[in-house]
């Protein structure tokens, strides 16, 4: 164990921002202190000038070495979301991302379920053989079965058609109803009178980010958010280990979590240490600064 490692171990997690690259930042961490893993990574062949740019043919294999990384230091209960989106080449959709996930579950991991990120306010536009893009997804993956999951903390209202359908209720409505077409589904609609709030789709309905961040791709902070929400508490620890802009700080800070933030990016880095730099004090103690890495390697001063 290096005397780094022994360093985390003996002492809390706090809110800081790495420079340098996840698969190397992170072997400074101890096992299992993680509590969510929320990123959206470098796509294949894209922000090359700022992450040098990933073949599609080579995405899984750069991919890998990190996400190792990712399920030793995640927590036996916590969760990995992954913003992701194939992408087209030769007229066709590449098939990297679907290589990924049957890559990761070999390596160990759940594929514990699938969001659509639903892009509202997407550009119109179209290609010759295919329209845009109007969607990304959110791969959940877990180290167990039996994971942290707030349902509660992202339920929605109930919506307009409660207020016809619930009005007057059949009297099928009042019991267990099976499905008349087989599908092995029933449903009670009399248990929803009186109620509120629902439980949320696997479909998120956010608009993109609009504002400049100083990124090629940066994600609206509602997204992240819902995810810190649904999978840890007040205090848990969150990671994103390609930080990029922030979003994913703005949104962990913002909601009484610790955060952690990894990038090559030195620009990056400093955007993020100014986006902490106001409100560690008040969560944590002071961190300590990093201000350049030589071959992948962090210099402490």
């Amino acid at each position: 164990m290096n005397k780094a490692m022994m360093f985390y171990e003996k002492q809390p997690l706090k809110s800081e921002v790495h420079l340098g690259d996840c698969a190397d930042v992170l072997k400074t961490f101890p096992d299992g202190c993680i509590d969510l893993i929320v990123t959206s990574p470098p796509y294949a062949d894209q922000r090359s000038s700022t992450y040098g740019g990933v073949s599609p043919n080579k995405y899984v294999e750069w991919f890998l070495p990190r996400s190792k990384e990712f399920l030793r230091v995640l927590k036996t209960e916590g969760s990995f979301v992954l913003n992701i989106k194939e992408k087209a080449v030769d007229g066709e959709r590449h098939t990297y991302v679907i290589e990924l996930i049957l890559a990761l579950r070999k390596q160990g991991w759940f594929w514990t379920d699938e969001y659509i990120w639903h892009k509202r306010n997407c550009f119109p536009g179209k290609w010759p053989n295919r329209f845009r893009d109007a969607w990304e997804r959110c791969l959940h993956f877990t180290k167990s079965k039996k994971f942290k999951m707030n349902q509660d903390a992202v339920m929605v209202p109930m919506g307009e058609w409660a207020q016809t359908r619930l009005k007057t209720l059949g009297k099928n409505d009042a019991i267990r109803y099976d499905s008349q077409v087989g599908n092995a589904f029933a449903k009670n609609i009399a248990n929803w009178q009186g109620r509120e709030l629902a439980y949320p789709t696997n479909v998120l309905h956010l608009a993109t980010e609009c504002g400049n961040k100083r990124h090629s791709a940066a994600f609206p902070v509602s997204l992240p958010s819902w995810f810190i929400r649904l999978f840890t508490d007040e205090q848990g620890i969150v990671l994103d280990p390609f930080v990029g802009s922030g979003t994913t700080i703005e949104a962990a800070l913002a909601l009484h979590r610790r955060v952690i933030g990894i990038d090559i990016s030195l620009e990056y880095v400093n955007m993020c240490r100014e986006t902490i730099a106001p409100i560690q004090p008040v969560l944590l103690q002071e961190t300590k600064k990093y201000d350049s890495i030589a071959k992948n390697k962090r210099v402490r001063r």
